[in-house]
């Protein structure tokens, strides 16, 4: 795999910069464009931080006619536009060019309605995950998709990559929990895509575009589901002596038909590095670990460990420990959400997306290993086990030179094996640029050029978050 390709900046727009900044000036409020270099500088990457570009300028509306007029304008002056949420992107779906502006939802944060009785809230798309759930928990609700960014990550985001979470086994991803949007086209025009109710009439709008990672349009307002919470949830914790048991043990869950609302895996260095950030009492003698939580009424909590633990008991557990206390439960949650923070205070790494068919886990973890010290590198494996959402975090110093470059080489092979054995490129993290080279591992030619085809109905000139997710060589009809 070689070094991620940028296309050339358009030197034509690069000439225009002060005319295209005086024109989004008249667009938006005093505060709402960014233009001086320093201040550009917090926009020139997202959470793949690996790479960085500065953008032309970055353009921060207050409102769903803000965005219209802005796009509006970058479509007419022929502009690319980078949307952009919190900036949480793995795979590097909000990193910039420098020929294009960077449309940023943060100040469309608010809630504009909840329905209680219909299970529904209204929000702006720049609000934060978990605010929706602050926001519905005093009458006992809560919003299900819960990335371990759900502090900082934004609606606008998640439904752009189309992200899950750890309780994503029971509940769903953002498809399965969103109800309608409100979206800008590139021209400017505002469209209202789904509603309120589960099902909407006509085509699958809704479905085309989430997990389209900026590339149709920009979300301004969602309509989301919100759930009565559970009447309780208890984790538990099992210690094995192997990854590859670990594994087993999983498909054994899932192949009984047991559906936790989370089960989480974390390999030894894994648990090492979370261990000393969180404290969370993780056992630090074994060399992987589930948290599989299961929730309802005391009487069903307890019959469902008691199912979890006697499958667990054929795989020789190291350790299984049951949460006793809310305090307990808080810690494990808390080791296993600070993961990928915990894990940057010691190294520099890549966090592969790849998803697998549960029975292939005891394989695949084994392959991983392999791969990864094969390059001389080390690996981290943090993932939802559940549905086979693999996390594995590749550690490497960026201060030494080659090693970024053994990196990338280690996550596509890892990549390519997820398909190989019958999976997928991506589960939550969206393709970006990052799996974007690799595309063509999973579709063949006549399927990307029927995908392009449908971005082209949006996006006919290629300016909404371009270099991202189809390969630069053999787009259609598209200029670069």
């Amino acid at each position: 795999m070689t070094a991620i390709a940028f296309p050339t900046p358009d030197a034509s727009v690069l000439a225009r910069r002060d005319a295209i900044i005086a024109g989004l000036a008249a667009l938006v409020p005093a505060g709402s464009l960014i233009t001086s270099e320093d201040e550009r500088r917090a926009f020139e990457t997202d959470a793949l931080t690996a790479y960085r570009r500065l953008p032309l300028a970055v353009v921060l509306p207050t409102s769903t006619a803000e965005v219209s007029a802005v796009l509006a304008f970058c479509n007419a002056q022929g502009v690319k536009v980078v949307p952009r949420g919190a900036g949480t992107s793995l795979a590097g779906g909000a990193i910039p060019q420098e020929d294009a502006i960077v449309l940023g939802t943060s100040k469309l944060s608010r809630v504009l309605a909840v329905d209680f009785a219909n299970r529904s809230a209204r929000v702006q798309a720049g609000i934060t995950n978990l605010a929706i759930s602050q926001a519905v928990a005093p009458e006992g609700f809560f919003y299900a998709p819960d990335p371990s960014s759900q502090l900082a990550c934004t609606i606008a985001g998640n439904i752009a990559m189309n992200s899950g979470g750890a309780h994503c086994l029971k509940y769903g991803v953002t498809t399965n929990n969103l109800l309608g949007v409100t979206m800008v086209l590139l021209d400017g025009t505002i469209v209202e895509i789904g509603g309120e109710a589960l099902d909407s009439a006509g085509y699958d709008l809704l479905g085309l575009i989430t997990g389209s990672e900026g590339q149709l349009g920009v979300f301004t307002e969602a309509t989301v589901r919100i759930l009565r919470q559970a009447e309780g949830a208890r984790p538990v914790l099992i210690g094995f002596s192997s990854n590859e048991t670990a594994g087993a043990c999983v498909a054994a869950l899932i192949g009984a038909g047991i559906i936790p609302v989370a089960l989480e895996f974390m390999d030894r260095p894994a648990i090492t590095i979370c261990e000393a950030f969180a404290q969370a009492g993780y056992p630090l003698d074994v060399e992987a670990m589930l948290i599989i939580e299961v929730e309802g009424s005391d009487a069903e909590i307890d019959d469902s460990l008691g199912r979890v633990c006697a499958i667990a008991e054929r795989f020789s557990p190291m350790v299984m420990k049951v949460s006793q206390s809310e305090a307990e439960s808080a810690a494990i949650w808390k080791g296993r959400k600070s993961a990928f923070g915990a894990m940057g205070r010691i190294a520099d790494y890549l966090c592969m997306d790849g998803t697998i068919p549960t029975g292939q886990l005891p394989y695949v973890l084994k392959r991983i290993d392999e791969i990864v010290t094969g390059h001389g590198l080390k690996v981290a494996n943090i993932f939802h086990a559940g549905d086979g959402n693999l996390h594995p975090l590749v550690l490497y110093d960026i201060n030494k030179p080659g090693e970024l470059e053994k990196a990338e080489a280690a996550g596509a092979e890892i990549l390519k094996l997820c398909v190989e054995v019958g999976g997928c490129l991506t589960g939550e993290h969206g393709v970006g640029i990052e799996k974007r080279d690799l595309m063509s591992t999973q579709y063949t030619k006549a399927d990307l050029i029927q995908q392009m085809r449908v971005r082209r109905v949006f996006d006919p000139d290629w300016l909404l978050n371009p270099a991202k997710v189809f390969p630069l060589e053999g787009r259609v009809g598209v200029s670069q």
